[in-house]
């Protein structure tokens, strides 16, 4: 596929072995597609996958660590996230029949949300980039690859 100027949706698993799976045997290559992306300016996530990801650390962050991360997040990876939140937005409502579509199809809470914020807030995007591919089968609608993949190695 190449690293194609194209925009992508990353899943959270890319931003945590990047932050807390320095000894993951996938992190080079993480690290290679999320300097690839800032690179390019084509990263989006949503702020389901930002909300989820400070959830995650928070077991290890300190409160200023744990609003550095939320703050500066766009900024670290050079990602867009959306919707454009603040912590004074509203969780951005989904309707529940969008979201239990999803989890007929067996997927977890988080990704249900990330696949209905993405649809209702990137329609543009076609490409899932995620360490977890069999998690969204029949579920995304474009394609879904690892950042392996994305990176065309």
């Amino acid at each position: 596929m190449g690293s194609e100027q194209k925009p992508v949706l990353i899943d959270t698993n890319i931003f945590v072995i990047d932050l807390r799976h320095k000894r993951d045997i996938h992190y080079k290559e993480n690290q290679t597609f999320l300097s690839t992306i800032a690179q390019n300016g084509t990263g989006f996530t949503t702020v389901v996958n930002l909300l989820e990801l400070c959830g995650i650390l928070s077991f290890n962050l300190n409160e200023k660590q744990l609003y550095d991360l939320w703050f500066y997040f766009q900024d670290r990876y050079k990602v867009t996230v959306q919707p454009a939140s603040t912590m004074e937005s509203s969780f951005p409502l989904i309707g529940i029949k969008e979201i239990f579509d999803l989890l007929e199809k067996r997927s977890s809470l988080g990704d249900a949300l990330m696949i209905a914020v993405c649809r209702k807030h990137l329609p543009f995007i076609s490409t899932l980039v995620t360490w977890d591919n069999d998690h969204f089968t029949d579920k995304f609608a474009g394609s879904v690859v690892t950042p392996v993949e994305f990176l065309g190695q």
